[in-house]
């Protein structure tokens, strides 16, 4: 019969040894007895690790390249303007300027402001808004390089904001405009200008919203909104995508305090652009006009008319005469509910809509007379441009 100290050697040494074994490789290898990453969760066909049912990750940790891209075609606008002071002509007698005041206060002052712009080619067009530079007696363009260099002035759209300005420099930078890539709600933004002056900022932010309309800001808006901080002194500068392109050009914010509030508006490119090829072209924006005026069907404005049913339209409340829409036989108290295949349920809409052809452009109307469905198409005219008095 054996010992109990023969039975330990047997039994528990051999036992308290593979303990310890097990223990170390425990410690130094802690995923060797975690189940194998492929290994299916016994509860169901889920895998604990299966990232397909994850977002993926999407877009780079930094903007630099972008900002690279599109910063050195953003410019700083310095604009200064002669005010003069209106007086009576009796002050400007020198013998009663004796009774009035011993030092006369000078008759013109130098009023200055600042803002951004876009240089849009090679040859030194620049695209900004017309409130930077409006009634600008001479307007100074500071370039990311260091130079600066006086602007004329080309053209402007105040119905729009913009403004065209020329420089005449060599070896221009210019921003590229997004051409294929379709602007969505979420994506991200950048907004490049020169805000209270301090110098050449970015601001990173995503679109909130497209077709931002009814603002009261212009008669024709047509605004990407966006919470990339937009201040004073940013009016005319970039709004670029994550690849550097020009997707719009800052324009106006919405706020109580006079800063961003996250509620800023900027001019789409493509708007912008054709702007500034009708203006560089033309002198002037070329618009198509349909010739009517028109207001947003209401439930009382449809009783008014004997229609009960529901429906959304435009109904007609005025027609100029040899207009295009009078040409078509359009009539007062029709009521548009398509144009060019698109519900007419906005007024605002409709108007850029028909804005947007070009003379001579078809206008394919539907709408309603009568209580009955009927067709007709007018050829678009043009807009005579409005400038403020």
């Amino acid at each position: 019969m054996r010992s109990v100290q023969s039975l330990v050697n047997i039994v528990l040494v051999p036992a308290l040894t593979g303990l310890s074994v097990a223990l170390a490789v425990l410690l130094w290898l802690p995923g060797a007895m975690s189940p194998s990453h492929n290994e299916t969760s016994t509860t169901g066909t889920y895998s604990a690790t299966d990232t397909s049912l994850l977002p993926s990750a999407q877009g780079p940790v930094s903007y630099a390249d972008a900002v690279d891209r599109a910063a050195p075609a953003v410019v700083n606008i310095f604009t200064r303007k002669i005010v003069r002071r209106k007086t009576h002509p009796l002050f400007d007698d020198p013998f009663f300027q004796r009774f009035f005041r011993t030092n006369p206060q000078p008759s013109e002052r130098i009023q200055s402001s600042l803002g951004s712009g876009v240089i849009m080619s090679a040859d030194g067009y620049i695209l900004t808004n017309n409130h930077v530079i409006n009634g600008a007696d001479q307007i100074v363009v500071a370039l990311h390089d260091g130079r600066d260099v006086n602007a004329t002035i080309v053209g402007t759209d105040p119905e729009a904001d913009l403004a065209v300005l020329k420089i005449d420099l060599q070896e221009l930078p210019y921003i590229q405009v997004a051409q294929n890539r379709q602007l969505r709600i979420g994506d991200v933004v950048l907004a490049i200008g020169n805000p209270f002056g301090v110098g050449q900022t970015v601001t990173l932010g995503i679109v909130s919203a497209t077709g931002r309309n009814q603002l009261g800001i212009n008669t024709y808006e047509d605004y990407i909104q966006t919470d990339a901080a937009i201040n004073p002194g940013n009016s005319g500068g970039a709004l670029i995508n994550a690849h550097g392109e020009l997707v719009g050009l800052n324009t106006a914010i919405f706020s109580k305090s006079g800063g961003s509030q996250g509620i800023g508006f900027a001019i789409p490119a493509a708007v912008a652009t054709r702007t500034l090829t009708d203006i560089a072209t033309h002198g002037t924006t070329i618009r198509g006009w349909l010739g009517i005026e028109v207001q947003e069907s209401t439930p009382q404005l449809l009783e008014a008319l004997g229609l009960t049913e529901a429906l959304t339209g435009l109904i007609v409340t005025g027609i100029y005469p040899d207009g295009p829409a009078d040409k078509a036989k359009l009539a007062i108290g029709d009521i548009l509910t398509h144009i060019n295949g698109e519900e007419a349920a906005n007024a605002r809409h409709a108007m850029n809509q028909i804005a947007a052809l070009r003379p001579g452009d078809d206008i394919d109307l539907e709408f309603i007379r009568a209580g009955q469905v009927a067709t007709t198409r007018a050829t678009a005219g043009l807009r005579e441009s409005h400038q403020p008095q």
